[in-house]
């Protein structure tokens, strides 16, 4: 990371301050808030903790973090290539911060949203969601093919406009660690705070597979796109929140969590018969097929309203 930030130190458009490694200064609270959840939820018996899942979701974030390592340099190298064409010298002043903080939200917000609408992104992300139980340990069940699956491209516009790499790169870090702590059930409603911030409720649903909360609450840090692209759900507290995803994985082999649906992928496309197929295969909605006889959220979305429209019909 050193050389590109040399070559653009003589532009002024270095950070005019050290940025220290926000995600492993986070790593310490982490642990100590997982602790402190664990007493709490054995305490009061409000949410759940399951030994294996736990483990796997450790396992997974370990793993996240060695292939951060191993290929995170492919997504900073094509930041800074793109940077070299960008439209504006935008430098490190607070309007600009501000200015990124929002577009960096909002990468995140459509990056999200199409991690569950494309089965490609989908392949990486489904991870995250893998688990059946919703914890601070969920927070920690990561990717490790998120950069060799091209999920940093989605901020590729942000350097193109102009804002510096390590800039948009800080608050990519600020919200993956602001997004740890809602990942609980020991928070509830969190009043006039969930208008504009994502908060464990609206986090919840996002989780839930249940048909009336899929496909929504996209956010990171701030609620309103959710809002204003007409994704947002609130929670119900009349329905019990399911975890996990639609056909549950049943099993903890953190191999099999990180890899399954990448193998699925390939299965389908070895067997597909046209170019069309390939492509659905990959890039269609998670659970495409030619004939339709696969469960895509779309599709239980339809009959779940369809079936609440017909018990609204009184019986003659």
């Amino acid at each position: 990371m050193t050389a590109p930030v040399t070559a653009f130190s003589a532009a002024g458009l270095e950070p005019p301050f050290e940025i220290p490694p926000i995600i492993t200064y986070a790593v310490p609270a982490f642990v100590l808030l997982i602790i402190i959840e664990m007493i709490m939820v054995r305490v009061t018996k409000k949410g759940r903790y399951e030994t294996r899942d736990s483990a796997a979701s450790l396992a997974m974030g370990l793993g996240n973090r060695v292939f951060g390592i191993a290929f995170g340099g492919l997504a900073v190298a094509a930041y800074f290539a793109v940077y070299q064409y960008r439209l504006f010298d935008l430098t490190w002043t607070l309007p600009v911060m501000v200015a990124c903080f929002f577009a960096e939200d909002l990468a995140y917000y459509w990056f999200h949203r199409v991690a569950h609408e494309r089965r490609w992104f989908w392949a990486s992300h489904i991870v995250h969601h893998s688990s059946q139980h919703y914890n601070l340990t969920t927070a920690l069940r990561q990717t490790w093919t998120g950069t060799l699956g091209l999920s940093f491209i989605f901020w590729l516009p942000l350097v193109l406009i102009g804002f510096p790499p390590l800039m948009v790169l800080m608050f990519s870090a600020i919200s993956l660690v602001y997004q740890f702590w809602i990942h609980t059930e020991m928070i509830g409603r969190m009043g006039p705070f969930e208008w504009v911030m994502n908060t464990p409720s609206h986090h919840r649903v996002h989780h839930a597979t249940n048909a009336k909360y899929l496909d929504a609450n996209y956010a990171g840090v701030l609620i309103i796109w959710d809002r204003l692209f007409g994704t947002f759900v609130p929670e119900d507290d009349e329905e019990k929140l399911r975890y996990g995803i639609i056909s549950q994985l049943g099993t903890f082999n953190p191999f099999r969590v990180a890899f399954h649906e990448w193998v699925g992928i390939w299965r389908d496309v070895r067997g597909a018969k046209s170019a069309r197929e390939v492509l659905g295969y990959m890039f269609g909605p998670p659970g495409w097929s030619p004939d339709g006889s696969r469960k895509t959220s779309r599709s239980i979305k339809q009959a779940w309203a369809a079936q609440q429209q017909s018990a609204a019909v009184p019986a003659e």
